[in-house]
């Protein structure tokens, strides 16, 4: 497992999702599904459906809402009235609660910062491009997006590769500096959905899940798998792709990719980043009595 059950070590480097972590866009993705669902008269999306799309990449997550959906259109045209309800929601995304103070906290106690959304950069743009203030912490060379091509097909989350990705980038730039390296274990991976859990337990990592209270519902009773990355939600083509970092680990090939361990310490539940216990992650409160 992931953590071998040993206490984590004191936070450098923190790794960021977006949608329905650092910005409100989970909510506004809910209402343009449903507006389209309704134009054709199939019913709003269900939780236990919308957990499942949640921090997939696109075509995967596709995949999911169609089966469910069963709408009477093509899937094109059904992307293209997507696209246009999309570009006029998105530009109205807004920071969720405590995240502005979080990101300057995390900044002002030399906590190094990186962003891993599976959002691609057409929507990455929209939703962002607005709000410099949010994503000015995030220096361009250490956004790692969810058409990054460097991500190989079919490793989006669950699998590890696009939190480890955001940590070389941090890396890259300390062995610039000629400063130490970061080394996952040494990671706090900050999520709200359960697959995304379960790719920064799989890189080693350690994790909070702020999860939106309606996916907190969904999942009552299960948390501390969740926070283990033991829920097993992932699908067929990526079941066989993590089945292949499970070999590799065990091979020696790789020395991350297996998720952690029910109640190890690693995995953390916050109902929101208001009031962030930096002291919990070996970091220096930036704010002074």
């Amino acid at each position: 497992m992931a953590s071998t059950n040993t206490p984590p070590p004191p936070i450098r480097a923190a790794l960021f999702d977006m949608d329905g972590l650092l910005i409100d866009s989970e909510d506004l993705y809910t209402t343009c599904t449903n507006t389209l669902l309704s134009r054709y008269a199939r019913p709003p999306l269900p939780w236990s459906i919308k957990a499942q799309l949640q921090g997939r990449p696109g075509p995967q997550a596709g995949q999911i809402f169609h089966a469910w959906a069963q709408l009477p259109i093509p899937v094109d045209q059904f992307l293209a009235e997507q696209t246009e309800i999309q570009k006029e929601l998105f530009p109205q995304c807004q920071p969720l609660p405590g995240v502005l103070d979080v990101l300057e906290g995390l900044e002002v106690s030399g906590v190094e910062i990186a962003l891993a959304t599976s959002s691609h950069a057409g929507n990455f743009e929209l939703k962002s491009s607005h709000l410099p203030h949010l994503f000015c912490y995030f220096e361009l060379q250490h956004r790692v997006l969810g058409d990054d091509a460097r991500i190989p097909p079919g490793k989006g989350k669950p699998a590890p590769d696009i939190y480890l990705l955001a940590l070389s980038t941090l890396n890259a730039t300390l062995r610039g500096k000629g400063e130490p390296e970061i080394s996952p274990e040494e990671c706090l991976v900050f999520e709200d959905s359960v697959l995304g859990v379960e790719s920064g337990r799989r890189a080693g990592m350690q994790v909070v899940w702020v999860p939106h209270p309606e996916l907190l519902i969904e999942y009552r009773g299960k948390e501390k798998d969740v926070l283990a990355g033991l829920t097993g939600e992932h699908k067929e083509d990526e079941e066989q792709q993590l089945k292949s970092i499970e070999t590799e680990v065990a091979q020696g090939k790789r020395k991350v990719g297996l998720p952690g361990e029910v109640d190890d310490g690693w995995g953390t539940l916050l109902n929101s980043l208001e009031g962030f216990p930096y002291g919990k992650f070996g970091i220096e409160n930036p704010v002074q009595d």
